[in-house]
């Protein structure tokens, strides 16, 4: 997997990338990095990737030359590719969309700043907008860090063994049940005791409804989109009954 970043301030991806489990994957080459500086593509003695907007108001706008200029320079690698712009207004960033940006071998990113790029250089040289949320940064640089780092722990190999993200929150839709750790006892708290019996099935019930419960508090949005058994219905509806919810 390749990404390759286009930005005005390169020096952003300096030391993220080399660090923890994206830096190793990055040294055992199963990622690969290249960011281009898009001022390198820029023209005049001032290297200018930015100008006033017609029709007048405040703030500036990335010029198309530079930016779809340093894209052209951009070595393409084999295999499917995907150019994508972060952007406020781009469709919103899921672990669905990361697990579908993933089976892609080269995903270039391409990093706005000020008022945002112009409008040409979505028409003619991306695929796609991605936004991480609903709000607004000073630039892209940040949002690429984000789909770096969550397509590259999709990418086998990066993890470790088959089923590393298995029970990641959202990858079945739900949030993922607490984790426990060394010591057993913390200012007073206590290991829930059923993860210390040893007694695998009722861990794995256990895990299963701390899961469902949790999605149920904090994002029963996410209900919506589950795929539950038979199994997930009748622990959601005795979670329900206790914590006394009515159906939807």
């Amino acid at each position: 997997m390749r990404f390759d970043v286009l930005t005005i301030f390169p020096e952003v991806f300096f030391t993220y990338p080399k660090v923890g489990v994206l830096g190793k994957a990055i040294e055992k080459g199963i990622i690969e990095l290249k960011v281009t500086n898009i001022r390198d593509y820029a023209e005049g003695p001032h290297k200018t990737t930015d100008d006033r907007p017609y029709g007048g108001g405040s703030g500036m706008v990335m010029k198309p030359e530079p930016i779809c200029n340093a894209l052209d320079a951009v070595e393409k690698v084999g295999g499917s590719k995907v150019t994508v712009l972060l952007s406020p207004q781009g469709e919103r960033f899921t672990q669905a969309l990361a697990w579908e940006l993933a089976g892609h071998d080269q995903i270039i990113l391409i990093c706005g700043r000020y008022e945002g790029v112009d409008e040409r250089v979505k028409e003619l040289c991306i695929d796609r907008e991605i936004s991480i949320g609903d709000f607004v940064l000073t630039g892209g640089e940040l949002g690429a860090l984000i789909v770096i780092d969550a397509v590259s722990r999709l990418v086998p190999g990066v993890l470790g063994g088959e089923g590393a993200t298995r029970d990641d929150s959202f990858e079945n839709g739900l949030l993922e049940y607490p984790h426990y750790t060394r010591p057993r006892t913390f200012r007073g708290k206590e290991v829930p005791q059923v993860l210390l019996s040893g007694d695998h099935e009722r861990i794995r019930m256990w895990r299963r409804e701390q899961s469902l419960k949790r999605t149920l508090e904090r994002r029963p949005d996410l209900f919506r989109n589950a795929i539950l058994s038979e199994e997930d219905i009748s622990i959601l509806e005795k979670i329900k009954s206790d914590m006394g919810t009515e159906e939807d």
